[in-house]
């Protein structure tokens, strides 16, 4: 199985990496590793392994996919001396790699109780050292840093999933256990819109940081004059909207969406729930009260474009929301609790917005090469873009070209509603 590494990030010519500029290679690669483990330090043992839902992946297996994509697309690739720490390991935590051989069903990832959460931390420690040892030997080959920077991300990446299926996880159990005592909360934002003329803009990554392959080429996008409301839809409106009996008239959904609600017995966000008459929802830090002045978080692109349709307005298209992004520094630095279990601050805006572009490639798309083309260009089929990032996403892996991807019906992830209009 040939990586071919040599069509990462090149469209600039060269590799695209950062991995030097704050940190040295080590510390900046053991940085990223610690967090994933200081995300599951306040887990039980029983919450790394089951699976409650097809979409949900138990805990473990993030940690051992994450060590299995730097042993498969570094150590086999570029350290001529390593062997694998254990030869079944290829099959059970190969997420999709269909080039890197068979994989076991996502589906059913909860039925492996071994090997144990031990064996993994194992397993993870043994790619470390491994993996460090080679950076002090190739501290100047180029690919292996684009590889580096790329499995880095990944691995951030699923650092947010583990969250988002921590909270299914914990969230199946009648008790509704707490995840941290740490929470974040948003302060109230007065309704205030962001006009923008017709014109043609320039979207997609540009610049010498790391950005995925469907995050470029930078092109130019024609767009007619717009407007994007700088705050997100709170709960309280959400609310308004359930009451107004949103989740019964049909003329407020798509065909596809009306029989999603229909066929689910769909009433309110996941997660949300009435006790004694008030609407209340889990959370990360156990079950509260909905705050009225909260984003609305949670809801499928069918519930957001119905409720902007409520609302008389409509969901932005990516390029409409990546513009708005550029010009609001604070969404692309937010700041969260959820690595510091003993603070709570403040988090605005921190939910991923639904768009209403389909998830295609931009003009002149090139996916890497090998087994890491199928990264992302895959997948560019009945789903739809997302932007921003949530309180979920690691700090540092925010970006006005981010693009993320969920199918219409998903709302396990930390989604919410932007509302946009034409001027």
């Amino acid at each position: 199985m040939n990586i071919q590494t040599d069509a990462l990030n090149t469209h600039a010519g060269k590799p695209e990496h950062s991995l030097s500029r704050a940190y040295s290679l080590s510390e900046r690669y053991q940085q990223v590793r610690d967090n994933s483990l200081l995300l599951c330090a306040p887990l039980q043992t029983e919450d790394f392994v089951v699976q409650p839902h097809a979409e949900v992946s138990p805990p473990k297996w993030h940690l051992a996919h994450t060590t299995w994509f730097f042993e498969q697309a570094i150590l086999k690739q570029f350290d001529s001396d390593y062997q694998v720490f254990n030869e079944d390991y290829a099959r059970l935590f190969n997420s999709y790699y269909k080039s890197a051989g068979t994989h076991w069903l996502q589906s059913e990832r909860g039925q492996l109780s071994r090997p144990t959460v031990d064996e993994i931390y194992d397993y993870r420690r043994f790619v470390d050292e491994r993996l460090l040892r080679l950076l002090d030997e190739e501290i100047s080959n180029t690919e292996l840093l684009a590889v580096l920077e790329l499995g880095l991300n990944h691995e951030q990446q699923h650092q947010e999933l583990l969250l988002m299926d921590i909270k299914r996880i914990l969230a199946t159990n009648l008790s509704m256990p707490a995840y941290s005592d740490a929470h974040w909360s948003a302060p109230v934002v007065a309704e205030r819109w962001t006009e923008f003329p017709e014109g043609v803009y320039e979207i997609g990554h540009q610049g010498d940081t790391f950005a995925y392959d469907n995050e470029m080429p930078r092109h130019k996008q024609y767009l007619h004059s717009f407007s994007i409301r700088d705050n997100s839809v709170t709960c309280e409106e959400f609310i308004e909207f359930i009451d107004a009996g949103g989740y019964s008239n049909p003329g407020l959904w798509l065909s596809l969406g009306w029989d999603w609600v229909q066929n689910n017995q769909i009433s309110a966000p996941f997660y949300w729930f009435k006790q004694d008459g008030i609407w209340h929802q889990y959370t990360l830090h156990g079950v509260k009260p909905v705050s009225a002045h909260e984003p609305v978080v949670h809801v499928s692109y069918f519930e957001a474009d119905a409720f902007a349709r409520w609302k008389g307005y409509r969901l932005p298209v990516e390029a409409e929301l990546e513009i708005w992004l550029e010009e609001q520094p604070e969404m692309l630095s937010p700041r969260t609790a959820l690595l510091h279990p003993n603070r709570a601050e403040q988090a605005i805006n921190q939910v991923w917005y639904w768009t209403a572009s389909h998830y295609s490639p931009y003009p002149g798309y090139r996916p890497y090469s090998g087994m890491l083309g199928e990264y992302n260009g895959k997948f560019m089929c009945n789903q739809f873009v997302l932007r921003g990032g949530c309180v979920a996403t690691p700090a540092g892996h925010y970006r006005s070209s981010y693009r993320n991807f969920y199918q219409p019906e998903q709302r396990w992830m930390f989604s919410g509603i932007k509302l946009a209009k034409h001027r």
